[in-house]
């Protein structure tokens, strides 16, 4: 069993893009954790989706043996965190299972949004932390500047930072020194009670839930019989074992020392991130202090385009619940779209890639309704209803107020897109709460409501700064605002998809845009469409789609004009009647444009 003076636990965090797969990569392949001919790019983005995008979703753990230049054998445990916002939750996970982080910071962009969130998150697990700066073989690399940014911007020493390329692998071995020589060793007693924390968990086809561990004190062996103190439940352990990154088994996991184990657990949500694990007979009576659950602050409904496709799109959710404990689902019924989901997710990166996973690993096709958050409807009689989905708005009549939820956007921006940037968030409702400047970039701070936020956002942003800008929020609670549910009807019947709340002053404006689209997108029908958008029953904005005409004076050679209008008003009626019990298709890609607002 290796001593707890040489074990290192420690986390790599960083913005999206400024190379932590790829340092962890160079780290793996430098102590020949894995065979060469095995070795691959981004090697701990185990799935698809993140091989595809380039990004990483889930946080994955290594074990890496490391002979230091003193000539002591040391165990690193890595973790490989995600950089994205809609993920920050996998990454407060992984900074409690380690003692200390390095800071990954692209010498050619700098301190970023993410950057921050992430390092502060690190601050507050009480982590030692290392800052290595990436990307020094680009010729835009400015260590210097980038080195005083971070002393302005975060605030912690920058002069021990290590310079380093995980492309090349210039600066690996410093980094290797940095961990065994700057990071702390773990502490925990190995004769007292099993304490051990209940990192991730993910479900395995062959061996059930495989749970990743870290264990606090005393000692975890292959048979023992374990109790999860959250959910009482008991099982027996049948493997125990450590990532390379390929699962070797081990007999015992002393304290420090981070592993898996599996124990014929059926499900994934029988284990619950943050519980404590420990012996079922002489165990521990304090558990650790957990972690909160996620919560999900994007809603949006999931229906199958071939209504046939339900129980397999269950089936999908489910088996996608089983590895993303922040996912939430529970079933709704639409006029227009029959039987589907309404699903939570941390954000629209987290809702675009959930949707990818069931397209592409279940091979079935969805529509995805608009986007929508929490809000909480104070009724006249003092009851108060969360409400996921504006298709299920109470009369307004009986309505008192409706409070939705804040959020504090961070977004830092180079100084020429800064005049874009205000006019953004003005337009979407913010609150400018504070400006400030690190070198010749700007970090605005505003208070933002988060439903002018899930839609399109990040993609405007991205535009308007031309790709600078980065943008990071956390949530700030309730506040009461003039909302209004806006429907919309097409010949005459509500498109329950289609309907969202809005600030009353904006309405018309979105109402306007949404009917112009909508007249764009709906294919034209025999019968004429009119497409309108109301508030209650007072409609706001209403655009017509003409009818096609078909040519019904054709066989008509001469004679009396009365026999085409004859011709024709008997087709008028015929339109007419038509549109009393015709059926307008609206396309899938109509929806997902339509609710695509531009500026």
């Amino acid at each position: 069993m290796t001593p707890l003076s040489h074990i290192r636990n420690f986390s790599i965090v960083a913005h999206i893009d400024h190379g932590k797969s790829t340092l962890a990569d160079r780290l793996i392949q430098s102590t020949n954790t894995v065979a060469e001919r095995d070795m691959k790019e981004q090697l701990l983005d185990s799935m698809d989706i993140e091989r595809e995008r380039g990004i990483t979703i889930k946080a994955n753990t290594v074990r890496i043996d490391y002979t230091a230049k003193n000539g002591e054998a040391y165990v690193l445990n890595l973790i490989d965190t995600p950089g994205h916002v809609d993920f920050a939750y996998e990454v407060s996970r992984s900074m409690r299972a380690v003692e200390g982080s390095l800071l990954v910071v692209d010498s050619t962009q700098g301190v970023e949004a993410q950057t921050l969130a992430n390092v502060y998150q690190a601050i507050d697990a009480d982590h030692e932390i290392v800052p290595v700066f990436n990307k020094i073989d680009l010729p835009a690399s400015d260590i210097d500047r980038v080195a005083e940014q971070v002393e302005d911007v975060i605030g912690i020493d920058a002069s021990g930072a290590i310079a380093v390329s995980a492309k090349t692998g210039e600066g690996i071995v410093e980094t290797l020194e940095a961990i065994v020589t700057e990071l702390p060793a773990p502490t925990g007693d190995s004769d007292a009670p099993l304490k051990a924390m209940l990192v991730d968990s993910c479900y395995d086809p062959y061996l059930g839930v495989v749970v990743l561990v870290r264990i606090m004190d005393g000692m975890l062996k292959k048979g023992d019989q374990i109790k999860m103190m959250q959910t009482g439940a008991k099982y027996g352990v049948d493997r125990i074992g450590v990532f390379r990154p390929e699962m070797q088994n081990i007999d015992a996991l002393g304290p420090g020392e981070i592993g898996f184990i599996t124990a014929s657990i059926k499900q994934v949500r029988d284990t619950r991130v943050g519980d404590t694990i420990t012996h079922e007979k002489k165990g521990t009576d304090t558990p650790l202090p957990g972690f909160k659950p996620a919560q999900p602050v994007v809603f949006c409904g999931l229906f199958p385009v071939d209504s046939a496709q339900f129980e397999d799109l269950r089936d999908a959710i489910d088996k996608l619940a089983l590895n993303d404990a922040s996912f939430s689902f529970e079933m709704e019924t639409s006029a227009a779209l029959g039987f589907g989901f309404r699903c939570g997710f941390l954000g629209l990166l987290h809702l675009e890639v959930i949707r990818d996973r069931i397209e592409r690993e279940y091979d079935i096709e969805l529509i995805t309704t608009a986007p929508s958050v929490i809000y909480h409807v104070y009724m006249k009689d003092g009851t108060q209803i969360d409400l996921h989905n504006p298709a299920d708005m109470p009369d307004p009549s009986t309505v008192d107020h409706i409070e939705e939820p804040r959020i504090k956007a961070t977004i830092l921006v180079p100084d020429d897109y800064l005049g874009d940037v205000l006019k953004l968030c003005q337009d979407r409702r913010g609150i400018q709460l504070d400006l400030t400047y690190a070198g010749s970039r700007a970090m605005v701070v505003y208070d933002l409501p988060l439903n002018e936020v899930v839609f399109d956002f990040y993609d405007r942003l991205k535009s308007v700064t031309k790709g600078y800008a980065s943008f990071d929020y956390q949530m700030e609670g309730y506040r009461e605002d003039n909302l209004v549910k806006m429907s919309v009807l097409v010949n005459e019947e509500p498109v329950d998809a289609l309907s969202m709340m809005v600030h009353r002053d904006r309405a018309e404006m979105r109402g306007r845009a949404m009917c112009e689209k909508l007249k764009d997108l709906i294919p034209r029908h025999m019968f004429k469409i009119p497409i309108q958008a109301a508030i209650g029953g007072k409609v706001i904005a209403r655009e017509t789609l003409s009818a096609l005409r078909k040519d019904v004076t054709a066989k008509c050679y001469g004679g009396d004009a009365t026999r085409k209008k004859k011709l024709l008003e008997k087709q008028k009626a015929g339109k007419k009647k038509m549109r009393q019990f015709g059926k307008v298709d609206i396309p899938q890609e109509a929806f997902i444009s339509a609710l695509k607002m531009d500026g």
